[in-house]
Protein backbone atom coordinates (compact mmCIF):
# COMPACT_ATOMS: atom_id res chain seq x y z
CA UNK A 1 0.00 0.00 0.00
CA UNK A 2 1.45 3.63 -1.08
CA UNK A 3 2.80 5.31 2.10
CA UNK A 4 1.02 8.79 2.70
CA UNK A 5 4.51 10.05 3.57
CA UNK A 6 5.49 9.56 -0.25
CA UNK A 7 2.18 11.16 -0.87
CA UNK A 8 3.34 14.02 0.67
CA UNK A 9 6.79 13.77 -0.81
CA UNK A 10 6.76 12.82 -4.51
CA UNK A 11 5.05 14.62 -6.88
CA UNK A 12 5.02 11.71 -9.50
CA UNK A 13 3.09 9.86 -6.54
CA UNK A 14 0.46 12.66 -6.69
CA UNK A 15 0.10 12.68 -10.22
CA UNK A 16 -0.70 9.33 -10.56
CA UNK A 17 -3.96 9.31 -8.52
CA UNK A 18 -4.84 12.62 -9.16
CA UNK A 19 -8.10 11.90 -11.11
CA UNK A 20 -9.54 10.46 -8.49
CA UNK A 21 -11.68 13.70 -7.11
CA UNK A 22 -14.57 11.55 -5.84
CA UNK A 23 -12.68 11.20 -2.67
CA UNK A 24 -13.77 15.17 -1.80
CA UNK A 25 -17.14 14.21 -1.48
CA UNK A 26 -16.24 11.12 0.80
CA UNK A 27 -14.61 13.83 3.51
CA UNK A 28 -16.92 16.51 3.35
CA UNK A 29 -19.06 18.21 0.90
CA UNK A 30 -17.20 20.73 -1.57
CA UNK A 31 -19.07 23.72 -2.98
CA UNK A 32 -18.62 24.97 -6.08
CA UNK A 33 -19.23 28.24 -7.85
CA UNK A 34 -22.51 28.46 -9.84
CA UNK A 35 -20.22 27.21 -13.10
CA UNK A 36 -20.07 24.41 -10.96
CA UNK A 37 -16.24 23.53 -11.77
CA UNK A 38 -14.43 26.05 -9.83
CA UNK A 39 -14.05 26.77 -6.23
CA UNK A 40 -11.85 29.88 -5.41
CA UNK A 41 -8.98 30.17 -2.28
CA UNK A 42 -11.58 30.71 0.53
CA UNK A 43 -13.88 28.23 -0.60
CA UNK A 44 -10.94 25.46 -0.66
CA UNK A 45 -9.55 27.24 3.03
CA UNK A 46 -13.00 26.53 4.45
CA UNK A 47 -13.20 22.73 3.18
CA UNK A 48 -9.69 22.02 4.25
CA UNK A 49 -10.52 23.61 7.69
CA UNK A 50 -7.28 26.35 7.19
CA UNK A 51 -6.72 29.97 7.09
CA UNK A 52 -6.34 31.27 3.64
CA UNK A 53 -2.91 32.12 4.46
CA UNK A 54 -1.73 28.36 4.86
CA UNK A 55 -3.05 27.85 1.58
CA UNK A 56 -2.04 30.34 0.10
CA UNK A 57 1.61 29.16 1.30
CA UNK A 58 1.00 26.28 -0.20
CA UNK A 59 0.28 27.88 -3.74
CA UNK A 60 3.55 29.83 -3.38
CA UNK A 61 5.46 26.61 -2.78
CA UNK A 62 3.69 24.49 -5.21
CA UNK A 63 2.81 26.85 -7.52
CA UNK A 64 3.69 24.88 -10.94
CA UNK A 65 2.19 21.73 -9.71
CA UNK A 66 -1.08 22.86 -8.62
CA UNK A 67 -1.33 25.42 -12.27
CA UNK A 68 -1.17 21.96 -13.75
CA UNK A 69 -3.56 20.49 -11.69
CA UNK A 70 -6.07 23.39 -12.40
CA UNK A 71 -5.33 26.21 -10.51
CA UNK A 72 -5.39 29.57 -12.54
CA UNK A 73 -5.46 33.37 -11.27
CA UNK A 74 -8.01 35.55 -13.40
CA UNK A 75 -7.10 39.15 -14.04
CA UNK A 76 -8.33 41.87 -16.51
CA UNK A 77 -11.33 40.45 -19.17
CA UNK A 78 -10.83 36.77 -18.01
CA UNK A 79 -11.58 37.81 -14.23
CA UNK A 80 -14.51 40.19 -15.43
CA UNK A 81 -15.96 37.63 -17.85
CA UNK A 82 -15.77 34.87 -14.91
CA UNK A 83 -17.42 37.56 -12.33
CA UNK A 84 -20.21 37.87 -14.38
CA UNK A 85 -21.03 34.32 -15.35
CA UNK A 86 -21.04 33.55 -11.63
CA UNK A 87 -22.00 36.27 -10.31
CA UNK A 88 -19.38 37.30 -8.24
CA UNK A 89 -19.29 40.96 -6.19
CA UNK A 90 -15.30 41.07 -5.44
CA UNK A 91 -13.59 44.07 -6.25
CA UNK A 92 -10.32 42.31 -6.28
CA UNK A 93 -8.39 42.87 -9.74
CA UNK A 94 -7.27 38.69 -9.59
CA UNK A 95 -9.22 35.81 -8.56
CA UNK A 96 -7.32 32.46 -7.79
CA UNK A 97 -9.78 29.61 -8.85
CA UNK A 98 -9.00 25.90 -8.46
CA UNK A 99 -10.79 22.74 -10.29
CA UNK A 100 -11.46 19.68 -8.32
CA UNK A 101 -8.44 18.32 -9.63
CA UNK A 102 -6.52 20.97 -7.98
CA UNK A 103 -8.62 20.86 -4.79
CA UNK A 104 -7.43 17.42 -4.63
CA UNK A 105 -3.44 18.17 -5.27
CA UNK A 106 -4.08 20.88 -2.51
CA UNK A 107 -4.94 17.89 -0.02
CA UNK A 108 -2.03 15.69 -1.02
CA UNK A 109 0.10 18.97 0.20
CA UNK A 110 -1.70 20.25 3.54
CA UNK A 111 0.40 18.48 5.92
CA UNK A 112 -1.63 20.14 9.09
CA UNK A 113 -5.69 19.54 8.68
CA UNK A 114 -7.56 16.67 9.47
CA UNK A 115 -9.61 17.01 6.51
CA UNK A 116 -6.51 16.86 4.02
CA UNK A 117 -5.17 13.97 5.74
CA UNK A 118 -9.02 12.35 5.81
CA UNK A 119 -8.94 12.83 1.57
CA UNK A 120 -5.41 11.36 1.55
CA UNK A 121 -6.48 8.44 3.29
CA UNK A 122 -9.59 7.52 1.26
CA UNK A 123 -7.71 8.31 -1.54
CA UNK A 124 -4.85 5.62 -0.57
CA UNK A 125 -7.23 3.11 0.11
CA UNK A 126 -9.10 3.60 -3.20
CA UNK A 127 -5.63 3.17 -4.73
CA UNK A 128 -4.89 0.04 -2.76
CA UNK A 129 -8.14 -1.75 -3.68
CA UNK A 130 -7.69 -1.15 -7.52
CA UNK A 131 -4.18 -2.30 -7.39
CA UNK A 132 -5.12 -5.33 -5.10
CA UNK A 133 -8.24 -6.00 -7.13
CA UNK A 134 -7.43 -6.24 -10.59
CA UNK A 135 -10.36 -5.46 -13.39
CA UNK A 136 -11.31 -8.72 -15.13
CA UNK A 137 -11.79 -7.04 -18.14
CA UNK A 138 -9.90 -4.00 -19.13
CA UNK A 139 -12.06 -2.26 -21.75
CA UNK A 140 -14.17 -0.77 -18.91
CA UNK A 141 -13.20 1.66 -16.56
CA UNK A 142 -13.45 0.03 -13.39
CA UNK A 143 -14.65 3.39 -11.35
CA UNK A 144 -17.29 4.53 -14.15
CA UNK A 145 -19.11 0.70 -14.14
CA UNK A 146 -18.62 0.47 -10.23
CA UNK A 147 -20.60 3.29 -9.91
CA UNK A 148 -23.19 3.00 -12.86
CA UNK A 149 -23.92 -0.16 -11.20
CA UNK A 150 -24.49 0.91 -7.86
CA UNK A 151 -26.75 4.38 -9.92
CA UNK A 152 -28.60 1.80 -11.17
CA UNK A 153 -29.27 -0.44 -7.76
CA UNK A 154 -30.03 2.83 -5.81
CA UNK A 155 -32.40 4.33 -8.91
CA UNK A 156 -34.12 0.75 -8.90
CA UNK A 157 -34.96 1.03 -5.09
CA UNK A 158 -36.16 4.49 -5.39
CA UNK A 159 -38.52 3.85 -8.07
CA UNK A 160 -39.72 0.20 -7.28
CA UNK A 161 -39.57 0.50 -3.42
CA UNK A 162 -39.83 3.96 -1.76
CA UNK A 163 -41.63 5.92 -3.95
CA UNK A 164 -44.29 3.18 -4.18
CA UNK A 165 -44.07 2.47 -0.35
CA UNK A 166 -44.17 6.78 0.58
CA UNK A 167 -47.25 7.06 -1.81
CA UNK A 168 -49.23 4.26 0.34
CA UNK A 169 -48.26 6.12 3.70
CA UNK A 170 -49.71 9.38 1.96
CA UNK A 171 -52.57 7.91 1.31
CA UNK A 172 -53.30 6.23 4.72
CA UNK A 173 -51.77 9.10 6.55
CA UNK A 174 -53.39 12.60 8.24
CA UNK A 175 -51.00 14.11 10.55
CA UNK A 176 -48.00 13.86 8.28
CA UNK A 177 -49.17 14.00 4.79
CA UNK A 178 -47.26 17.23 3.98
CA UNK A 179 -44.10 15.82 5.46
CA UNK A 180 -44.27 12.85 3.44
CA UNK A 181 -44.95 14.65 0.16
CA UNK A 182 -42.46 16.92 0.24
CA UNK A 183 -40.01 13.51 1.23
CA UNK A 184 -41.71 11.72 -2.00
CA UNK A 185 -40.75 14.74 -4.10
CA UNK A 186 -37.21 15.00 -2.25
CA UNK A 187 -36.56 11.51 -3.69
CA UNK A 188 -38.04 11.18 -6.80
CA UNK A 189 -35.71 14.53 -7.62
CA UNK A 190 -32.36 12.11 -6.48
CA UNK A 191 -34.02 9.13 -8.61
CA UNK A 192 -33.86 11.52 -11.68
CA UNK A 193 -30.66 12.43 -11.14
CA UNK A 194 -29.05 9.30 -10.78
CA UNK A 195 -30.52 8.86 -14.23
CA UNK A 196 -29.20 11.54 -15.59
CA UNK A 197 -25.68 10.81 -14.17
CA UNK A 198 -25.44 7.60 -15.68
CA UNK A 199 -26.93 8.37 -19.24
CA UNK A 200 -23.85 10.86 -18.70
CA UNK A 201 -21.44 8.10 -17.54
CA UNK A 202 -22.71 6.11 -20.69
CA UNK A 203 -22.25 9.00 -22.87
CA UNK A 204 -18.31 9.25 -21.15
CA UNK A 205 -17.56 6.09 -22.17
CA UNK A 206 -18.47 6.11 -25.60
CA UNK A 207 -16.77 9.00 -26.42
CA UNK A 208 -13.42 8.50 -24.21
CA UNK A 209 -12.91 4.98 -25.89
CA UNK A 210 -9.77 4.31 -28.37
CA UNK A 211 -7.82 7.77 -29.19
CA UNK A 212 -6.45 7.49 -32.34
CA UNK A 213 -4.55 10.69 -32.33
CA UNK A 214 -2.15 10.33 -29.07
CA UNK A 215 -0.59 13.51 -27.89
CA UNK A 216 -1.72 16.04 -30.01
CA UNK A 217 -3.77 17.67 -27.27
CA UNK A 218 -1.32 16.92 -24.93
CA UNK A 219 1.15 18.89 -27.14
CA UNK A 220 -1.46 21.64 -27.77
CA UNK A 221 -2.27 21.84 -24.16
CA UNK A 222 1.42 23.03 -23.63
CA UNK A 223 1.26 25.66 -25.70
CA UNK A 224 1.19 29.23 -24.77
CA UNK A 225 -2.04 31.83 -26.49
CA UNK A 226 0.51 32.82 -29.02
CA UNK A 227 1.68 29.19 -30.15
CA UNK A 228 -1.45 28.37 -30.31
CA UNK A 229 -2.53 31.06 -32.50
CA UNK A 230 0.15 30.39 -34.86
CA UNK A 231 -0.65 26.12 -34.74
CA UNK A 232 -4.22 27.64 -36.26
CA UNK A 233 -2.28 29.80 -38.74
CA UNK A 234 -0.22 26.79 -39.88
CA UNK A 235 -3.96 24.81 -40.27
CA UNK A 236 -5.49 27.14 -42.16
CA UNK A 237 -2.59 27.82 -44.97
CA UNK A 238 -2.57 23.66 -44.56
CA UNK A 239 -6.13 23.73 -45.89
CA UNK A 240 -5.90 26.37 -48.77
CA UNK A 241 -6.34 29.63 -47.13
CA UNK A 242 -4.23 32.59 -48.30
CA UNK A 243 -3.19 35.74 -46.88
CA UNK A 244 -3.15 34.61 -43.35
CA UNK A 245 -2.34 37.13 -40.91
CA UNK A 246 -2.26 36.55 -37.20
CA UNK A 247 -3.27 39.44 -34.88
CA UNK A 248 -3.57 38.00 -31.36
CA UNK A 249 -2.52 40.49 -28.67
CA UNK A 250 -3.38 44.08 -27.87
CA UNK A 251 -4.99 46.19 -30.67
CA UNK A 252 -6.50 42.80 -32.33
CA UNK A 253 -10.27 44.66 -32.75
CA UNK A 254 -11.67 41.27 -31.27
CA UNK A 255 -10.17 39.05 -33.56
CA UNK A 256 -6.93 36.90 -33.99
CA UNK A 257 -6.46 35.80 -37.60
CA UNK A 258 -7.91 36.60 -40.64
CA UNK A 259 -7.29 35.69 -44.22
CA UNK A 260 -9.13 34.30 -47.71
CA UNK A 261 -9.96 30.81 -47.93
CA UNK A 262 -9.40 29.00 -51.23
CA UNK A 263 -12.48 29.96 -52.66
CA UNK A 264 -12.19 33.75 -52.27
CA UNK A 265 -14.46 33.87 -48.90
CA UNK A 266 -12.90 36.19 -46.42
CA UNK A 267 -12.66 34.47 -42.74
CA UNK A 268 -11.95 35.67 -39.84
CA UNK A 269 -10.59 33.30 -36.62
CA UNK A 270 -10.60 33.81 -32.69
CA UNK A 271 -8.69 31.68 -30.47
CA UNK A 272 -9.00 30.25 -27.22
CA UNK A 273 -6.42 28.17 -25.91
CA UNK A 274 -8.20 27.10 -22.37
CA UNK A 275 -7.96 24.14 -20.34
CA UNK A 276 -10.21 21.64 -21.16
CA UNK A 277 -12.45 21.54 -17.68
CA UNK A 278 -13.02 25.78 -19.00
CA UNK A 279 -15.38 25.94 -21.57
CA UNK A 280 -15.86 29.10 -23.99
CA UNK A 281 -18.99 30.89 -22.63
CA UNK A 282 -21.53 32.63 -24.42
CA UNK A 283 -20.51 36.40 -24.02
CA UNK A 284 -17.20 35.22 -25.54
CA UNK A 285 -19.08 34.05 -28.61
CA UNK A 286 -21.32 37.28 -28.42
CA UNK A 287 -18.32 39.58 -28.32
CA UNK A 288 -16.78 37.43 -31.49
CA UNK A 289 -19.84 37.97 -33.72
CA UNK A 290 -19.44 41.77 -33.22
CA UNK A 291 -15.85 41.68 -34.02
CA UNK A 292 -16.39 39.23 -36.83
CA UNK A 293 -19.40 40.55 -38.89
CA UNK A 294 -19.21 43.77 -38.30
CA UNK A 295 -16.12 45.05 -37.76
CA UNK A 296 -14.39 42.78 -40.27
CA UNK A 297 -17.19 41.94 -42.66
CA UNK A 298 -16.39 38.16 -42.55
CA UNK A 299 -17.94 35.77 -44.97
CA UNK A 300 -16.66 32.90 -42.47
CA UNK A 301 -16.46 33.45 -39.11
CA UNK A 302 -14.48 30.42 -37.00
CA UNK A 303 -13.92 30.30 -33.03
CA UNK A 304 -11.17 27.10 -32.23
CA UNK A 305 -10.97 26.48 -29.12
CA UNK A 306 -8.98 23.97 -26.65
CA UNK A 307 -11.78 23.36 -24.90
CA UNK A 308 -15.73 22.82 -25.15
CA UNK A 309 -18.41 24.89 -25.83
CA UNK A 310 -21.02 25.98 -23.22
CA UNK A 311 -24.85 25.06 -24.30
CA UNK A 312 -25.70 28.50 -24.58
CA UNK A 313 -22.47 29.39 -26.58
CA UNK A 314 -23.07 26.71 -29.52
CA UNK A 315 -26.83 27.80 -29.57
CA UNK A 316 -25.70 31.33 -30.23
CA UNK A 317 -23.06 30.19 -32.72
CA UNK A 318 -25.55 28.28 -34.69
CA UNK A 319 -28.13 31.15 -34.69
CA UNK A 320 -25.82 33.40 -36.07
CA UNK A 321 -23.45 31.80 -38.38
CA UNK A 322 -20.63 31.17 -36.40
CA UNK A 323 -18.65 27.94 -37.24
CA UNK A 324 -17.34 26.55 -33.97
CA UNK A 325 -14.18 23.64 -33.70
CA UNK A 326 -14.01 22.71 -30.19
CA UNK A 327 -11.34 20.46 -28.42
CA UNK A 328 -12.62 16.97 -30.44
CA UNK A 329 -13.06 19.04 -33.85
CA UNK A 330 -9.28 20.44 -33.59
CA UNK A 331 -8.06 17.10 -32.26
CA UNK A 332 -8.99 15.65 -35.59
CA UNK A 333 -7.76 18.75 -37.72
CA UNK A 334 -4.63 18.75 -36.25
CA UNK A 335 -3.86 15.31 -37.27
CA UNK A 336 -4.33 15.94 -41.11
CA UNK A 337 -8.66 15.55 -41.23
CA UNK A 338 -9.40 18.58 -43.22
CA UNK A 339 -11.82 21.26 -42.07
CA UNK A 340 -15.21 20.89 -43.84
CA UNK A 341 -16.40 24.47 -43.85
CA UNK A 342 -12.77 25.34 -45.51
CA UNK A 343 -13.85 22.76 -48.70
Amino acid sequence: MINEVVLLESRAMREGVAGRTEVLDKVRTLSLLPDGMHVTTAMVATYFEVTVKTLESVMEDHRAELSASGLQVLTGKRLALFKGACGLQSRSRALAIFSRRAVLNVAMLLRDSEVARQVRTYLLDLEYTARSHPVENPVHNSTDSLDERIDQRITHILGKALVPLLSALIEASGEHRRELICLREDIERIEHRLGDHALRLRHLEHTQGPRPYTGIMASIDGMNWREFEHHVAILLRRDGCTDIVVHGGPGDRGVDITGQTADGRRIVVQCKNFAPYRPVWSAEVQKFLGASFVQHQADLALFVASTTFSPDARTIAEEHGVTVVDRAGLEKWSAGVALPVLQ
